[in-house]
């Protein structure tokens, strides 16, 4: 195929940054109205070459190509200019602005004056393009009051109201719930019949495969291969298996780690009808040893009932007992003195600090513990970060680096290091692999079976359905605030874990808690 045939062309990009290559060598090639998947392992590169796309990062050596025009470097402008638009994972929106100024935020249309913005314009043009897309949003409407997946719409009408011809994507579909996930994929799939390229990003493989015309693999900063995808449904397990082993450089024959049972006697916390942030009558408790699952729909109260037992919202009534003493944190300072800690499903805006060093987030809930009045003990600060980077294995040119530069998944790492050195007896973790690789997925699991297997509790909240049910030793339900059922590890099915977290109570359920 002619190079004219190519919207996009990346050619041997190479990009090094002080002790690391975050690029060895990555070409990609990108046709007129197809969507190429584009997939790795986190720290495999991904976001840094796409960065490359839009002019954010500049790469060391190697070319880009937009229709057939050569560059060495691009520029946010230039790449607006040519063309190209990123929709990444944290939203540009300003939410307390309306979804047309944000449409038209640097650029507003002004009136013949030349000075007033002329917002009826700009309120106009955004319905068109909102109609373009067969979206439904009111261009007044504050972003901050539209949900998650409007806010993408109004990224991806913003793109194509600047005439963008390139569309990338990054892990679109990870803040969205299942029906706004659907409303998603039709709009891609509408760019691309009308001549729109998109790279598509995403750790979901299902999504990849329904998706995508051809799907690139890069590993370690280097491009792998390039497949074409086979959309028949009896061909897609071995195409799965085939791009994982392309991914992680290695098969993998097991999704979730075996663990023995290692539930103790010895329970560590107890809910007794607590209310609160939302959330009404929840009862459960969970065992050293154990990992509890914490499954329902967006919206069932899962975060909220773990922000109450972590003190960052207020319980109303109801005992919250911990380790056989009834408490009442009141802040997360309070609760990480008590022993609990949490891992947040948003973990860049709320665990950890990013612009910090690794060992500075991980020595962050023990200063008081390894200081002298104001003095850090910097000797035990920095033996207790290389220790955690060690045991768990986060990868990193050293402890200095900052938080921000890793992957997704060493990220998670840093966090979790941070409360295995409060010595925590009770971990929540909040979507603990959401953004996350297949690979890292796996490491992640192993070390919340090495904390149970330690007495460690978890509490582990789960959108996938999967991951919910290969981890948990129990699964407890809720549906629009409220408890709906519990399951023992025998009783686990998708179809159950389902209707409980739809608000329905199977028949048989109900003649067998009746009784």
């Amino acid at each position: 195929m002619a190079n004219n045939d190519y919207v996009l062309e990346l050619e041997h990009i190479r990009k090094e940054y002080p002790g690391v290559i975050a690029l060895k060598d990555v070409t990609l090639q990108l046709r007129r109205g197809e969507i190429l998947g584009l997939i790795g392992e986190n720290g495999a590169g991904k976001s840094t070459l796409i960065k490359c796309c839009s002019g954010a990062v500049i790469p060391t050596s190697g070319k880009i190509k937009i229709n057939g025009k050569e560059f060495t470097r691009m520029t946010p402008q230039l790449a607006a200019e040519n063309g190209i638009a990123i929709i990444y994972q944290e939203f540009n929106n300003v939410g307390e602005l309306s979804a047309a100024e944000n449409m038209f935020l640097g650029r507003p249309i002004l009136k013949k004056n030349g000075i007033v913005i002329d917002r009826k314009a700009m309120e106009e043009e955004a319905a068109k393009a909102f109609e373009q897309l067969n979206i439904k949003i009111n261009p007044r409407t504050l972003v901050k009051n539209l949900s998650v997946g409007y806010q993408q719409m109004v990224e991806i009408a913003k793109a194509i109201q600047q005439n963008a011809q390139v569309l990338i994507m990054d892990e679109p579909s990870a803040p969205l719930t299942t029906n706004e996930v659907e409303s998603m994929f039709k709009v891609v799939e509408l760019l691309k019949s009308r001549g729109v390229s998109i790279i598509y990003i995403s750790h979901r493989l299902e999504e990849i495969f329904r998706l995508s015309d051809r799907i690139e693999v890069i590993r370690d900063g280097e491009y792998v291969d390039t497949l074409i995808t086979d959309k028949d449904p009896a061909t897609i397990p071995h195409q799965v298996d085939e791009l994982i082993k392309l991914m992680v450089g290695r098969e993998m024959t097991q999704k979730y780690p075996p663990r023995e049972p290692c539930i103790r006697d010895e329970v560590v916390l107890e809910l007794e009808h607590v209310y609160g942030n939302g959330d009404q009558d929840i009862s459960f408790k969970i065992h050293a040893g154990e990992v509890l699952g914490l499954g329902g729909l967006v919206g069932a109260g899962r975060t909220e009932i773990a922000q109450v037992i972590f003190g960052a919202r207020p319980k109303e009534s109801g005992k919250i007992i911990f380790m056989g003493q009834e408490i009442n944190p009141k802040s997360p300072r309070a609760a990480i003195n008590h022993g609990i800690a949490l891992l947040p499903e948003d973990r860049k805006r709320h665990g950890a600090l990013l612009t910090n060093s690794i060992k500075n987030n991980i020595a962050m809930p023990i200063y008081e513990r390894i200081s002298k009045g104001t003095v850090i003990n910097k000797k035990r600060e920095h033996s207790i970060a290389e220790g955690y980077r060690e045991d768990i294995q986060i990868k990193c040119p050293s402890i200095h680096q900052l938080v921000k530069n890793l992957s997704g998944g060493n990220q998670q790492k840093v966090i979790l290091a941070k409360w295995l050195a409060a010595q925590s007896k009770l971990i929540i973790f909040d979507e603990p692999t959401r953004g996350i690789d297949v690979g890292a997925k796996f490491e992640i699991y192993k070390l919340i079976n090495d904390l149970v297997e330690d007495g460690v509790a978890v509490l582990m909240i789960s959108s996938e359905m999967e991951e919910l049910m290969g981890m948990s030793d129990r699964i407890i339900v809720l549906a629009e605030n409220k408890m709906m059922g519990e399951l023992q590890k025998n009783e686990f099915n998708a179809d159950l874990i389902m209707s409980y977290a739809s608000g329905v109570v199977p028949e048989d359920k109900k003649v067998k808690e009746a009784s």
